[in-house]
């Protein structure tokens, strides 16, 4: 059962960094309706990747591998977590944006995409991918054992 979550738990990790780089790429293309849907869906995918990621994380933590206590005293594991939540709250504002776009879609009409919030939605997916790499070395620390206190 343990590598059964293990192998989920890599997988929602390489959802989550597939779909946001595919949001890269499709916000680095012209804004077109199908782009503009398919940034909403790739939006969901991530979501349902992170909640993944998160859930199954955390029954890693409680129900399998090293178990709570060995997690809870790792700086490695803190800063994955902080990571992970940097990366949430970053995500929050290309949600939004998406979302709004709704409307204008069901109605077939392109949605407003000011360059300057073209650019700060670039930056948002830029930073979330530098958290995953960062996740991940967390990750391979956390695996080595280093980082462990207390």
């Amino acid at each position: 059962m343990s590598v059964l979550f293990a192998c989920l738990h890599h997988l929602a990790f390489l959802a989550l960094a597939v779909t946001l780089t595919v949001q890269l790429v499709i916000l680095g293309q012209p804004l077109t309706l199908q782009n503009a849907r398919k940034l909403q869906i790739v939006d969901r995918i991530l979501g349902l990747s992170a909640l993944t990621l998160l859930v199954v994380g955390v029954m890693r933590v409680f129900y399998f591998e090293k178990g709570a206590a060995y997690y809870f005293h790792n700086v490695a594991f803190h800063g994955k977590l902080t990571l992970f939540a940097i990366a949430a709250l970053l995500s929050i504002y290309p949600t939004i944006q998406f979302l709004r776009w709704s409307k204008s879609l069901k109605q077939g009409e392109l949605p407003q995409l000011p360059p300057k919030q073209l650019r700060r939605l670039r930056i948002c997916v830029h930073a979330e991918l530098t958290a995953m790499a960062g996740m991940a070395l967390c990750a391979a620390l956390m695996a080595k054992g280093v980082g462990q206190f207390g």
